[in-house]
């Protein structure tokens, strides 16, 4: 046997012991039935919907509907508070639905720092809406933390991410304590409205607002991010948790990180390293705060059955450890000598393993990613013609930047949504979707 003969037969070797490997930890995407998978989400969903407790998806309502009707030239003020930022700007749309943005700024979110008493955080919120406080009576802000809405469309925080420290904040109403801190300053806030949504609600808004005339049967707002979160629209008359709403329908914030899954023994393994192991599963099998980290317990196990040598192991722990991005730009370019883990191969066979081990752990994060749209999809009446999709607009950076990601998610969704149930989504990607997103529903509100 020549050189480049055995060399093919190490390498369907490796393959297969990799193959072996996977499906035995179930990592390998097969080993998820996603009609399976999908059922059980939308169980979930059924079960957030009817009740507050008992279900692992919060399915909190927004008493936001999607088919909003904007009026050209109608300013709007827009507050964006995400991760350690918060942004205020004016926003209106032109007759062609084009966004325009004046008076754009941007500073540090309150409690990043230190912590902040809950006249502290609202008074730094108010200095930076002060200067456009006369230019709208409409207020639109997209609060991208865990968050209760009510039917003022209010927004009452429930917990904080860990960079805010404001713990003074929870339980207030963002947007009356906002209202109340400028009425303290004189100005006159009795007409003056606030809509609070969260950043996939928003997404969700700016799908359908940017697509203008585009024959869209429904939207899906998707983030894939550091975290992960989708919204979709639902009748009224299925929200069982609310009693007796009218006719009609809302946006529901789904909080899909949430979703209970641990298909295997490594995956259970790594969820006891993280913080609250209980909690968050979906989000911790699929986002880029974790793929990353769950890639590094999964190539553990691969040293320690012989996937990989000792020689890659003594590198490996040099540069551990692994996140997200790196493992990412192995697969993007597995002979790239600046990149870590290309600096831990010595030879083929480590080569290829590594890559068919990457590679499934991404394609199995993709199928997931493809239930849960498949779900978000499911539950609602649209997508049955091809010709008239259901809009998904995905924002996150882990979505479109991590190797082979969103290919795959449109390949499992192609092949179980189109194939098998012969509904229909298209993707669409807008910049600035949270921020347009709350000046579509500041706009939408009545006075």
């Amino acid at each position: 046997m020549g050189k480049k003969s055995q060399l093919e037969a190490t390498v369907r070797e490796v393959i297969e012991r990799c193959e072996e490997f996977l499906e035995r930890w179930k990592i390998a995407p097969h080993t998820l039935d996603m009609e399976a998978c999908c059922d059980q989400f939308m169980g979930e969903m059924e079960r957030g919907l009817a009740s507050k407790e008992g279900s692992s998806l919060k399915m909190i309502p927004t008493y936001t509907k999607a088919d909003n009707i904007i009026t050209p030239g109608e300013k709007v003020i827009v507050l964006d508070a995400g991760g350690t930022n918060f942004r205020t700007c004016l926003i209106s749309f032109n007759e062609k639905m084009e966004v325009i943005i004046e008076s754009f700024s941007k500073r540090g979110m309150p409690g990043v720092k230190s912590e902040v008493s809950a006249k502290e955080f609202f008074s730094i919120l108010a200095d930076q809406v002060e200067p456009l406080i006369e230019e709208s009576d409409r207020i639109g802000f997209c609060f991208s933390y865990a968050a209760e809405i009510n039917e003022e469309l209010d927004g009452v925080p429930i917990v904080f991410s860990k960079e805010i420290k404001a713990p003074e904040v929870i339980g207030m109403p963002v947007g009356r304590s906002l209202l109340d801190e400028l009425g303290r300053r004189g100005y006159n806030v009795a007409k003056k409205r606030v809509a609070v949504v969260n950043d996939t609600v928003a997404t969700l808004l700016a799908g359908k607002v940017a697509t203008g005339v585009s024959p869209y049967s429904d939207y899906i707002g998707f983030i894939l991010g550091t975290g992960t979160n989708t919204a979709y629209v639902e009748k009224n008359s299925n929200i069982v948790k609310l009693g007796n709403l009218p006719a009609g329908s809302q946006i529901i914030n789904v909080e899909s990180g949430g979703f209970y899954l641990v298909p295997g023994g490594l995956d259970r393994r790594f969820m006891d390293t993280t913080k609250n192991p209980d909690n968050y599963h979906f989000e911790k099998m699929i986002s880029g705060a974790y793929l990353g980290a769950f890639s590094h317990v999964v190539v553990e196990q691969a040293i320690e059955e012989g996937l990989l040598s000792k020689e890659f192991k003594t590198r490996f722990e040099q540069i551990a450890p692994l996140n997200t991005t790196r493992m990412s730009h192995y697969l993007e370019e597995p002979h790239n000598p600046n990149y870590d883990l290309v600096k831990c191969i010595t030879n083929e066979e480590d080569a290829t393993a590594l890559y068919i081990i990457l590679d499934a752990i991404i394609a199995r994060a993709a199928k997931l990613t493809a239930v849960n749209i498949s779900a978000a999809l499911l539950k609602g009446e649209g997508g049955r013609n091809p010709r008239y999709p259901v809009c998904v607009n995905a924002d996150g950076t882990t979505f479109y930047k991590t190797e082979n990601l969103a290919l795959y998610t449109k390949y499992y969704l192609r092949e179980f949504l189109d194939q098998k149930h012969h509904r229909y989504v298209q993707f669409v990607q807008i910049e600035d979707s949270p921020t347009i997103g709350a000046a579509v529903a500041g706009l939408s509100l009545t006075l």
